[in-house]
């Protein structure tokens, strides 16, 4: 089952893959939940790939009495960090959840993960694909150690020779043959890639780097809130500190509520500062947070 849009390379390629394997390929115009559960259902859908805010809207509109999820072995999830509870979640009613890591530079997956360490390694995407060199780095170059974050890189026989008429982004990008993905993790000592964000995203408040994925994968835990964005805001004390955006899933919800969640499960410098509840966090066609009209939207000083 595909609902993602063709000129994203997450559904491109499973497609392309599908069709070269034979399996029958069901296609929505658009994504739709409610629908979704029913062409599970009724065409016996095996799997199917959803970007983590497409599975947030899946298991809000869940029916166990109407919706037969015997015939799915397993759903497929990336396009950005999949919260950790999220997983969980979808593991509770039956759902397998196997990240993979990829960007449209990379023609395809970067990392992947087998369905025993889906299990056994929850929240990790995976190890290098086939034919694929995956390293973690510091901005020196480095690698880092395990459990240690830096940049993603990768060099593999299908990496993109460049941007089309940009040479200088070319040569930012591909370095000594190893391409820069932007993207910051972790890797452990068996090889085992954790997705944390995207460089552009972290903010650094009071010297200390902060990712809101993080952030944002503690607040989705709570069970009020339906979706949430992090983004920093100015702050005269720390340089910048996180604001929560929120799509309420209680309308009962409170910012000190979100405030009391994350001090029990943050560090003090990654607790947001501010919250704004909105009715829709703004996404682009293949689901990622557009955090750049989030900024432009609160561009307030953070309270102290």
């Amino acid at each position: 089952l595909n609902s993602l849009p063709l000129f994203h390379v997450g559904a491109l390629a499973p497609v392309i893959g599908a069709v070269y394997a034979g399996a029958t390929v069901m296609m929505m115009k658009a994504f739709d939940p409610n629908l979704s559960w029913e062409i599970i259902t009724d065409e016996k859908i095996t799997t199917t790939l959803m970007v983590p805010a497409m599975l947030q809207f899946m298991l809000a509109v869940h029916d166990p009495e109407k919706h037969d999820l015997s015939c799915l072995r397993w759903a497929m999830s990336g396009a950005a960090p999949v919260p950790v509870n999220l997983i969980h979640a979808c593991m509770e009613i039956g759902i397998e959840i196997r990240q993979v890591y990829g960007l449209t530079e990379t023609c395809g997956p970067a990392c992947l993960i087998t369905s025993q360490d889906a299990i056994e390694r929850v929240g990790s995407t995976g190890r290098a694909f086939y034919f694929t060199d995956v390293r973690v780095v510091r901005p020196d170059g480095s690698d880092t150690d395990p459990g240690e974050s830096g940049e993603v890189i990768i060099r593999g026989p299908h990496i993109m020779l460049g941007y089309w008429n940009r040479p200088e982004a070319t040569a930012e990008t591909i370095v000594d043959g190893w391409l820069h993905s932007g993207d910051v993790a972790t890797m452990d000592a068996e090889g085992f890639v954790t997705i944390v964000d995207r460089v552009k995203d972290m903010l650094i408040s009071g010297g200390e780097n902060v990712y809101p994925a993080e952030i944002e994968n503690v607040i989705l835990g709570h069970p009020k809130v339906a979706d949430v964005g992090v983004v920093g805001i100015p702050s005269k004390k720390w340089g910048e500190s996180p604001l929560a955006v929120i799509v309420r899933g209680d309308e009962s919800l409170t910012e000190k509520e979100v405030l009391d969640h994350c001090e029990r499960k943050l560090a003090p410098f990654k607790v947001a500062k501010a919250v704004e509840f909105v009715e829709e966090i703004p996404r682009n066609p293949s689901g990622k947070i557009l955090k750049r009209e989030l900024r432009e939207r609160f561009s307030y000083n953070a309270p102290e």
